[in-house]
């Protein structure tokens, strides 16, 4: 125990190891819920959803590891909400990718990520995007991934062409109501583990409503999941031979890197300075580090390459963008201070591998409340926008708005760049914008005459 305390710096973090204990555990329920919402997302792509289910807690276990012992600070990861969605409803719907394909794009995301983690390219990037559009960005997938769960449930009618509720007369449908209104009162009421208490409760509540079926369960076959795990892992470097074949693609390709990128560098930066600050678990010290520094001079440094490995790691064994997630801020306010905090939520999750087989049961209805109220949660972010300056405001309501009424993040960051740079053109002031921003809105202009020019 005193090697472990002296391991992760436990005295001088002013912590102890119940204390950490009980942060783990806190911010493994606050998240657990993914290992139920991952696999009905990306399994949308033809994935199959027991791999996915797999490879959705090793990967957060490696990730969540790495964070812990290289680190040491008490963050968590796991596949993204939002980077999930990209993945499934824009990189290999909208843009036509396999999912195999997919994976490819997102290991070579997470070796990108690992080159500006330790150059000085991250602090480019972090300075070229203005504070407005990473929060519209963010508040923007926020809205796309509510929408996708009221879609999940057909709780969107278009009738002749034109969204409305649909009537809410379906054991799915009524099942989907309760879960959210189950979920939202939990939330309120700030109970730990409320969305996946509101998942379970769902699926229970389910089963007399017809939704919820459960011959699904077989204790016999503990082993398929694992069968299944064999067709997921590994299968990006697959994806690496049809990716580039077609030279045609390749800026689509390029577009999707850049904008899993950029959406995982800026939510993961986002989560380090929004509970690293106020915590004092970065210092201004590290945080001035991300800047201006270089390599790993920092616990930021160090915490920025954990959770690019974790990427690329979560890549090869089946998985959209890991990242460090926000509600490691739950264990943070439990008094988590060190990576012992991470290394308890790694051990729960991985006893999560003994749900298995039961996890075929949850019904999707039970899992997209959960994607409605972390829709509200990231839609937070939307607050943090000069709403009262027009020519703040139209751009980020652009990039938020298009996100779910084009069923794409990728058009909604688009024209969010796009008008951001317009604007400071027509105001005099393009020198202002930053030339990574610059040259990103040129291409995405070239992008959409290209599409019109060949459609």
């Amino acid at each position: 125990m005193k090697s472990i305390a002296k391991f992760f710096r436990l005295a001088e973090n002013g912590t102890t190891v119940k204390r950490e204990l009980v942060a783990g555990a806190t911010t493994f329920f606050a998240m657990v819920y993914i290992i139920f919402v991952n696999p009905n997302i990306l399994g949308a792509t033809g994935m199959p959803k027991e791999a996915v289910f797999l490879a959705t807690i090793f990967a957060t276990v490696i990730g969540t590891l790495v964070m812990a012992l290289f680190a040491n600070v008490p963050y968590a990861l796991a596949p993204g909400m939002g980077l999930n969605a990209f993945f499934t409803y824009t990189v290999c719907f909208a843009l036509g990718f396999s999912w195999q394909e997919a994976l490819a794009l997102v290991f070579i995301c997470g070796l990108i990520n690992i080159l500006i983690t330790v150059t000085k390219v991250r602090k480019s990037i972090i300075k070229a995007i203005p504070k407005s559009l990473q929060n519209a960005i963010g508040g923007g997938i926020g809205i796309f991934i509510a929408y996708i769960g009221f879609l999940d449930v057909a709780a969107i009618n278009f009738g002749a062409g034109v969204p409305s509720l649909s009537a809410i007369n379906t054991p799915a449908l009524i099942l989907a109501f309760i879960g959210i209104i189950l979920t939202v009162v939990l939330l309120v009421l700030k109970v730990r583990g409320a969305i996946l208490i509101g998942i379970v409760a769902s699926t229970v509540i389910g089963i007399p409503l017809g939704v919820t079926n459960l011959s699904a369960i077989s204790f016999s076959g503990l082993g398929e999941p694992f069968v299944a795990f064999g067709t997921t892992f590994g299968a990006c470097f697959s994806g690496f031979g049809t990716l580039f074949a077609d030279v045609s693609r390749l800026p689509m390709a390029l577009f999707a890197i850049f904008a899993f990128s950029l959406t995982d560098t800026f939510d993961t930066i986002g989560t380090f300075i929004g509970t690293g600050r106020t915590s004092g678990i970065f210092s201004d010290e590290d945080l001035s580090s991300l800047e201006n520094g270089k390599g790993f001079n920092s616990k930021m440094d160090k915490a920025l390459f954990a959770d690019s490995i974790a990427t690329s790691v979560g890549a090869i064994l089946g998985t959209s963008n890991t990242t460090t997630y926000i509600e490691s801020a739950a264990g943070i306010e439990e008094g988590g201070r060190t990576g012992l905090t991470s290394v308890f939520t790694a051990i729960l999750f991985l006893l999560c591998i003994l749900l298995a087989p039961v996890f075929g049961v949850v019904p999707t209805a039970a899992t997209a409340p959960a994607l409605i109220v972390v829709g509200v949660m990231m839609a937070g972010n939307l607050k943090e926008i000069e709403w009262n300056d027009f020519a703040v405001a139209v751009p980020a309501f652009f990039a938020a708005i298009l996100m779910a009424l084009t069923y794409s993040i990728s058009i909604g960051i688009a024209f969010g760049f796009i008008f951001y740079v317009l604007i400071k053109a027509f105001k005099g002031e393009i020198k202002k914008v930053h030339p990574i921003l610059l040259v990103s809105a040129i291409l995405f202009v070239a992008y959409f005459v290209l599409t019109a020019l060949t459609a």
